[in-house]
């Protein structure tokens, strides 16, 4: 029997729970005296014991659980969990309906009404991600759902969250049929490979699909690209196939290298007429600049944050100076691909960084365009914080 807990929601939050905010801060909530089972039901209260919504209780780095229904007598069980998914399978007809893109997000966690999942479609295959022991609770009612819904070919899980002490980022075969990896996946006519089965990542990043799009259509013909982070090349390959002189790859991990050499495969284009840089991207950017090295296009999409022996990286302190870099190997009218997946703060202050970087270099710049998170990775509506995706393309002009 799943505990049912009564907690009091603070006056100060009130109102972004009762507008519709999805997340459970911890200073949302009176202090809480004993201890809560993880996947544990809240049952959210006003002050006066009036009931206000029903949550679960999932620890994680932005909250202790989410909202699930602001009905009181809704009941958390498979009904519930195959109604969010089939209303999520609807949003997203037009991509199974697609021939040219064959991967996409069903459920994006609290934008389809249940924060901490998500469920990504890989032709045929689904990959289940966990983000809380809490949500991991519900697996055999939410499973069971997406069963009923969709049918899946077969089932793959990550779980990403921390279970004592430990953080607990693997990933498994489920049920259904068994995958031959790579496995290829399209996108808008573009071939992938991708591996449910092999570690964190998946060998590419769904929510960059518009982005490789315009980059291939718009900014490649003709062009020499430097992709910076490339982790499996995925921007080479859109550049390439966009008709590009040449793209550089570079990333620090040694797997970077034989997965971009995939990735050109799987498309029919010779490896061997680019380049694979694996190297830290700052050493890269001072090779570059002792070489005279400058590029059409230079693509920045570093992690929100990482550590090497020789250095630490966020992008909420050190994105200004990454694009400083980035500027002394750009030729002039060049574009700089400027993206970062950190949620910590919004596209007005990414701007800044912006500004900042050409400013403080002397340098003029347009922006051409903007891209958010694409749509079948829905958000809550009224709360673009959970937009986390900012991608501005930006033309240098000197």
């Amino acid at each position: 029997m799943r505990q049912i807990v009564n907690i009091k929601i603070k006056q100060i939050a009130m109102k972004a729970i009762t507008n519709g905010y999805p997340l459970i801060l911890k200073d949302a909530v009176e202090p809480i005296v004993s201890p809560i089972e993880e996947g544990s039901l809240l049952r959210l209260v006003d002050s006066f014991d009036n009931y206000v919504a029903t949550g679960y209780y999932g620890v994680q780095n932005k909250g202790i659980g989410w909202v699930l229904s602001r009905k009181e007598k809704e009941k958390i069980d498979i009904k519930f969990f195959n109604k969010k998914i089939r209303d999520a399978v609807k949003k997203r007809a037009n991509f199974y309906e697609s021939e040219d893109t064959t991967a996409f997000r069903v459920f994006n966690g609290e934008g389809d009404g249940v924060g901490g999942l998500t469920i990504d479609f890989f032709n045929g295959f689904y990959m289940v991600s966990w983000y809380s022991e809490g949500i991991y609770s519900f697996r055999e009612d939410i499973y069971q759902a997406l069963n009923e819904v969709v049918k899946p070919r077969g089932v793959y899980e990550k779980l990403r969250f921390n279970k004592n002490g430990q953080y607990m980022e693997q990933d498994d075969y489920v049920s259904g049929e068994k995958g031959e990896f790579p496995l290829i996946v399209k996108e808008n006519g573009m071939n992938y490979a991708v591996y449910l089965n092999d570690g964190a990542m998946t060998g590419i990043f769904l929510d960059q699909r518009n982005v490789r799009a315009a980059l291939r259509d718009k900014y490649s013909k003709g062009k020499t690209i430097l992709n910076t982070f490339s982790y499996t090349g995925a921007f080479s390959v859109a550049a390439a196939l966009g008709g590009s002189i040449k793209t550089t790859s570079v990333d620090l991990a040694k797997r970077s290298l034989p997965k971009t050499i995939e990735q050109f495969a799987v498309n029919g284009i010779d490896f061997e007429l680019q380049d694979i840089k694996v190297m830290n991207v700052f050493d890269y950017f001072n090779y570059a600049a002792r070489h005279g090295l400058k590029y059409d296009v230079v693509v920045l999409d570093p992690p929100s944050f990482a550590r090497t022996k020789k250095m630490t990286f966020s992008t909420a302190k050190d994105y200004p100076k990454l694009l400083k870099d980035a500027l002394k190997v750009t030729n002039d009218d060049g574009i700089i691909i400027a993206s970062t997946n950190n949620a910590s703060f919004h596209m007005k202050k990414f701007k800044t960084f912006i500004d900042n970087a050409f400013t403080e270099t002397n340098t003029r710049y347009k922006i051409l365009e903007e891209h958010r998170l694409p749509e079948d990775f829905t958000v809550p509506h009224n709360f673009p914080e959970f937009n986390y995706l900012k991608v501005v393309f930006i033309k240098v002009i000197r």
